[in-house]
């Protein structure tokens, strides 16, 4: 359970905190007279700082503070500064509520690990609540101190507590153990590129019990599926096959071997020169625009390349190349080979669900259900613009007649991957990926790393070049034990010394934007070892 902590801001947090305080503090404590609404607003929410903790869009728990007098203990005991035995400044911390459902997990801990890091910020060095009876053991875990009699009445009784700042300091290096052991089990956060974090909702479908392939309903909804893909990207046929991206490629690379003439691959990275290995294992006839890594390869090659080549009658491209970012104008290349008469496929699989995406004239597209989409992979894509011909002199799991003329069901397929996926496309949002990209890359520059490309790269995709002297081994290790998974261990990445922040799947920007600050911290911290070095 991926469980973030933060201050409340939107509206939507609020109407969700004015739900929560009834559901607490009317159903479940009669502190409060039902209302039609099922809405409580506290009589000092203007005032009140609302610490948060939220599972996905849920509001799953929350505490206020504020720090303005008269305190609501000020009107339950007249003589308040009389009962306390220490003086300091005060804030008051009400409105502790948990969900019942997520009472047994960490969020109890996280919301306190929040407030006492917030009480220390504000320079509070004492902290007051009115604890209900019937949680005075935890309160006392925390480190809080009864004072003065009860107050409320029958049935919502509570006890004066406080809480002061050694009490505080002590009590954060508890949770801090605690928080500790909850990050190794479950806190990690991923910025890989594959499996990628996965929202809760499609969780939930993936978990559903599977169905036979044979299945009516499990066929319609397939078929569902591919309808709501091709008006996604305007491609006239999706199939959705069980395999990954490679399978995918394998099947763009027998339906050109059906088509007569050359080819023509564009590489300027590690996902382009596996599109030329696709070709030469099918013996394809092609030929090539190779550029080194991230060098950027011009529309006027290309152009110049179908003009002196005549028989060349498809191009095959990746549009993100996956190793750097960089992001090909499939538009534009299509105008190009439009004009001259050629066919162009995409390898779309890490820009499905990240970019918008018109395949409305492509003539084929390799995408995952991974990536981008942001579910489990397992599902291989590929989009069509024409009916497909057979070819019997191909492997039967590669033939995408077979895929076509069968509702993407010729063999066994996966209903949990498909209903998981089905649940994950809804879930697209590209204002708000391009949003936290452009402030995710800008925030790693102000840190000091160097980022490939700019603004006109992928913004699912961002590669930091580490300087010489820090090694992206090191620097990925150390990042993945406190708690943050970047891309880094391939071969092609650590022979270059970089390491990879992809924004795929359920990505929190609060969740992120501290991971990234993590990653400023270590580097920093080697930056200062290095340059004590370099003076001694």
């Amino acid at each position: 359970m991926n469980i973030i902590c933060k201050i409340a801001v939107d509206h939507d947090e609020f109407e969700q905190i004015h739900q929560l305080n009834y559901q607490t503090f009317v159903e479940e404590i009669p502190q409060h007279k039902q209302n039609e609404n099922q809405l409580l607003i506290d009589k000092f929410h203007e005032e009140n700082t609302y610490v948060i903790a939220k599972a996905g869009e849920e509001v799953a728990g929350m505490i206020a503070i504020r720090a303005k007098r008269p305190f609501s203990l000020d009107y339950k005991l007249p003589n308040l500064e009389d009962y306390l035995p220490v003086k300091g400044e005060c804030c008051e911390v009400r409105l502790l509520s948990v969900k019942k459902e997520y009472r047994s997990t960490r969020v109890f801990y996280q919301l306190c690990e929040k407030l006492v890091e917030l009480c220390l910020e504000k320079n509070y060095t004492m902290a007051l609540i009115s604890g209900t009876v019937r949680q005075l053991k935890l309160y006392k875990r925390i480190g809080f101190l009864p004072f003065g009699p009860l107050t409320g009445e029958e049935g919502a009784h509570f006890q004066p507590m406080y809480l002061t700042k050694e009490n505080f300091e002590r009590s954060t290096k508890a949770f801090k153990r605690l928080m500790a052991r909850s990050s190794e089990e479950s806190g990690q956060h991923s910025f890989l590129p594959g499996p990628v974090p996965i929202h809760d909702n499609v969780k939930n479908a993936f978990a559903k019990e599977a169905v036979s392939h044979r299945n009516h309903d499990f066929i319609e909804d397939l078929k569902e599926l591919r309808s709501h893909l091709c008006r996604m990207t305007g491609a006239s046929y999706a199939q959705v096959i069980v395999g990954t991206g490679t399978l995918s490629n394998d099947l763009v690379a027998a339906q050109l071997k059906n088509m007569e003439g050359n080819g023509l691959i564009l590489a300027n990275g590690e996902f382009g020169y596996r599109l030329i290995d696709h070709a030469r294992r099918f013996q394809l006839s092609f030929q090539t625009i190779e550029k080194d890594w991230n060098e950027p390869i011009l529309y006027e090659e290309i152009a110049y390349m179908l003009t002196e080549n005549p028989s060349i009658n498809w191009v095959w491209t990746v549009h993100c190349e996956t190793s750097t970012g960089y992001l090909f104008d499939i538009s534009r290349i299509q105008e190009l080979c439009a004009k001259h008469g050629a066919e162009l496929c995409v390898d779309a699989c890490s820009t499905a669900g990240i970019v918008p995406l018109n395949l409305k004239d492509i003539y084929m597209a390799s995408s995952v259900s991974g990536k981008g989409f942001g579910s489990y992979p397992g599902l291989a894509i590929v989009f069509h613009r024409d009916r497909i011909k057979g070819n019997s002199s191909v492997p039967r799991y590669l033939d995408l007649k077979m895929y076509e003329d069968n509702e993407s069901i010729p063999y066994t397929h996966s209903s949990n991957l498909v209903y998981a996926l089905k649940e994950s496309i809804k879930l697209i949002d590209y204002e708000k990926i391009n949003r936290l990209s452009l402030k995710v890359r800008e925030r790693l520059a102000d840190r000091g790393f160097s980022v490939l490309g700019g603004n006109d790269y992928s913004p699912g995709i961002l590669t930091v070049h580490l300087p010489e002297g820090i090694s992206s081994r090191e620097f990925g290790d150390l990042c993945k034990q406190k708690g943050t998974l970047l891309s880094y261990e391939s071969g092609y990445l650590l022979e270059r010394n970089w390491v990879q922040a992809a924004l795929m799947g359920a990505q929190e920007e609060e969740k992120v934007m501290a991971s990234i600050e993590m990653m400023a911290c270590i580097f920093e911290k080697h930056y200062e070892k290095r340059y004590d070095y370099e003076v001694i």
